[in-house]
């Protein structure tokens, strides 16, 4: 345990990943992580916050994953990035370094419009890492006072070379699990988020926008993997987690005049291309 941890310990210190052994990694065929970015609304001069989810984790589970979000820092701010419930598997009170290592930790430059993301844990045991779906981490930021229209928030891999005097540029966002001496890496797919700001005096709102779009429960205009988030984060942690009227009339795609993990669970039928409720 100990020569792993100074090998993943050293990419967490320095923000690499697992593509930064020199050993070429082993894809694993036909597993797909989705991370995707929330799409919300707030007003010029104002805070907003966007989740970072992701989905379709693998069984196998997640044991390090690294990427950055990439937005423009003339419009957009961050100020702070919160582990999310899918961060928090218990791996920091079990990993013996985890005192001297964060298993979540981040990295925010508003000079070049970077926010770096890494989670990792030395720990063999899979029921210390990653499983299931839902929100990796929240960012918190501010909105210029001049900003306008929508702001996107991409997912990019990490600004670093390959591996440490390669020269060569990484190229991936890295997502996967050590194996032996193997790098298992997920193939990944990205969902970029928004921050919108509306025009003054439009009356809009992140809270709703009062149109009627089956299975858009954040009523950001789209369909996608945030809206089964949100329920799913609003059955489990009400008080924390709300879903506007316009969201639960637009969320509840089963037809039950309520929100429930069906309805998450057709939505994320759908985002997968897969037979839906929502193609009705």
């Amino acid at each position: 345990m100990k020569a792993k941890k100074i090998v993943i310990g050293a990419v967490a210190a320095t923000m690499l990943s697992l593509s930064v052994c020199s050993i070429a990694p082993v894809f694993a065929a036909g597993e797909t992580v989705q991370i995707s970015v929330s799409k919300v609304e707030a007003k010029a001069g104002e805070t907003f916050s966007v989740d970072v989810s992701l989905a379709n984790v693998p069984s196998s589970g997640i044991q390090c994953c690294d990427f950055a979000l990439k937005y423009d820092s003339s419009l957009i701010k961050v100020d702070s990035v919160k582990a999310g419930a899918l961060a928090d598997t218990g791996a920091t009170s079990a990993d013996p370094s985890a005192s001297l290592l964060s298993i979540f930790d981040s990295s925010i430059n508003n000079d070049t419009g970077i926010t770096s993301l890494i989670w990792t844990t030395a720990l063999d045991d899979s029921s210390y890492w990653m499983n299931g779906d839902g929100v990796f981490c929240t960012v918190t930021g501010t909105v210029s006072a001049d900003a306008k229209g929508s702001i996107p928030i991409e997912i990019v891999p990490t600004s670093r070379d390959t591996h440490t005097g390669s020269g060569a540029p990484n190229a991936v966002v890295s997502v996967g699990y050590f194996e032996n001496k193997d790098i298992i890496r997920y193939d990944v797919k990205t969902s970029a988020g928004a921050v919108t700001v509306p025009d003054s005096g439009s009356g809009t709102t992140s809270s709703g926008n009062g149109k009627y779009k089956k299975g858009d429960a954040n009523c950001d205009g789209d369909v996608n993997i945030s809206d089964a988030v949100l329920i799913m984060q609003s059955i489990s942690n009400p008080g924390e987690y709300k879903v506007s009227e316009q969201g639960v009339i637009n969320g509840d795609v089963i037809g039950n005049d309520s929100l429930t993990n069906m309805d998450a669970l057709e939505i994320q039928k759908y985002t997968a291309h897969l037979p839906s409720a929502l193609d009705e």
